[in-house]
């Protein structure tokens, strides 16, 4: 028996895979979680086999969540289940430590068929997202001349809000209501944020802010 855990904030999803799992005969689901925090501090405990990702959460990002729980379990491979598309975000999840990246809608026999294949050592992608990761490495970025100007890591006025709310501790859905912005724009500055900070995650934002202003 393959033993899965679900980080999913859509009630309807989660429900969903819910009778998907108590309808198959090779797969368990010993743990559903609403969002990132809850499944930080729940999941090592109870050490799956395959963890189903959302990226979206309320809270943190699903790329923050593996990057916290993958170096605590070894032995389980992840799946990102998400409607995030774009190659930075693939290559994020992969570099945190996700082994398969599925795009929804998804198919219950997929996901399924999905979850026995990185069981078995295999990474299963959607084939929009298999094109996308050979599309880059067949065409990858130029290098900068010798020249080339400095890179930019100066945070404009949006992304520095945007941090102040971090530090502060709100949700990505409360950023978005004190800015009158979307949840996925906020995705959008905090994901600059990083690549600007160098760092992966809330935490390590926190501890870059209080060593500043040390």
């Amino acid at each position: 028996m393959i033993k899965v855990a679900v980080v999913e904030d859509d009630a309807r999803i989660r429900r969903v895979l819910t009778e998907v799992f108590a309808n198959d005969k090779d797969c368990k689901c010993t743990g559903m979680f609403r969002d990132g925090t809850s499944a930080i501090a729940g999941i090592p405990k109870l050490n799956p086999d395959v963890i189903i990702m959302d990226i979206n959460l309320p809270d943190i990002s699903g790329v923050d969540c593996v990057a916290r729980i993958a170096p605590q379990l070894p032995g389980t491979q992840i799946i990102m289940l998400t409607s995030y598309q774009d190659p930075e975000m693939i290559f994020r999840a992969l570099s945190a430590g996700a082994h398969g990246y599925l795009v929804k809608p998804v198919m219950p026999d997929k996901l399924l068929e999905a979850i026995r294949e990185v069981r078995e050592g295999g990474v299963p992608m959607s084939r929009t997202i298999a094109r996308k990761v050979i599309e880059v490495f067949h065409h990858p970025p130029p290098p900068q001349p010798p020249n080339a100007p400095p890179e930019d890591t100066s945070l404009k006025t949006r992304e520095a809000q945007v941090l102040e709310f971090l530090v502060a501790g709100l949700s990505y859905k409360e950023i978005s209501s004190e800015l009158d912005i979307k949840p996925s724009t906020v995705g959008t500055y905090v994901q600059r944020i990083y690549e600007k900070l160098h760092v992966r995650s809330r935490r390590e934002i926190i501890a870059l802010h209080k060593g500043a202003s040390g």
